[in-house]
């Protein structure tokens, strides 16, 4: 009997510990982050050698890469600079060189190829729209390497379902990022994110909090350029391109899944 009630006990203290009922977003963090990497150049010549452009994050088989394209339009190869991902943590830094598999400028998306041992996987999430309201999650690199590589996450609300160029009474209202985009064709819609990112933030995974799928992709760059240019202060709004677009680009290059 006097067992009987210990275990009575030692249940009831259990359910109420804070443990008990804890959300899954810590488990799912630590999960997530092994699958975070950085996107710059490396030139052994210069100094630093290794120059941070953006974030990216590990799909399919463990060797290719998603990031946003603009992160690697910068690569400079007549200074020999060469292409790839940066991992470790701190500033115990290790590069590893990728190759450009397929470029959707239209969606500022790229599939990089690693070239070595696969790197841990993130699963994407259905292609389908996520309701407004959504609650979000996403991990990057908001400060580059300047202090060390280390991720960090942020919470975010989907607040909005929004055309990638807002509507201009007249051709004024356009500049020469919103003009391109509109000549590869009609404006796409992606998510207005009520949560901060920063430009080092581009590319980073936007995750469920607690399946740690992808759902879209950080922009800070391109889109918030053709968005906001009319804005004189910057806002917080932060943007996301949807993972059907990743789909699409991963199809394209005939990726393992």
């Amino acid at each position: 009997m006097l067992k009987l009630i210990s275990l009575f006990l030692a249940a009831c203290l259990a359910c109420a510990s804070p443990l008990a009922g804890a959300a899954p977003l810590p488990r799912t963090i630590a999960a997530v982050k092994p699958s975070v990497v950085g996107i710059g150049t490396f030139n052994r010549t210069r100094s630093p050698a290794i120059v941070f452009h953006a974030t990216g994050f590990v799909v399919g088989d463990g060797l290719s890469v998603i990031t946003n394209a603009h992160a690697v339009t910068a690569l400079d190869s007549e200074k020999l600079e060469t292409l790839g991902v940066v991992t470790g943590k701190g500033d115990q830094l290790q590069f590893r060189e990728a190759s450009v598999v397929t470029i959707d400028r239209a969606h500022d998306l790229v599939h990089l190829r690693l070239k070595g041992a696969p790197l841990p996987a993130l699963a994407l999430g259905s292609s389908e729209m996520l309701d407004e309201g959504s609650d979000l999650v996403f991990t990057g690199y908001p400060l580059g390497i300047l202090l060390g590589l280390n991720p960090v996450t942020h919470r975010a609300l989907l607040a909005a379902q929004t055309p990638a160029i807002l509507p201009t009474p007249s051709s004024r209202g356009l500049n020469p990022r919103a003009v391109l985009q509109l000549q590869r064709g009609a404006p796409f819609t992606i998510y207005q994110l009520d949560g901060t990112a920063y430009p080092s933030n581009s590319g980073s995974p936007v995750y469920d909090p607690e399946t740690g799928a992808v759902v879209a992709v950080i922009n800070m760059t391109l889109v918030k350029g053709m968005k906001e240019s009319a804005i004189t202060a910057p806002s917080g709004i932060s943007y996301a391109i949807p993972v059907r677009h990743v789909h699409e680009l991963l199809q394209q290059g005939g990726a393992q899944k």
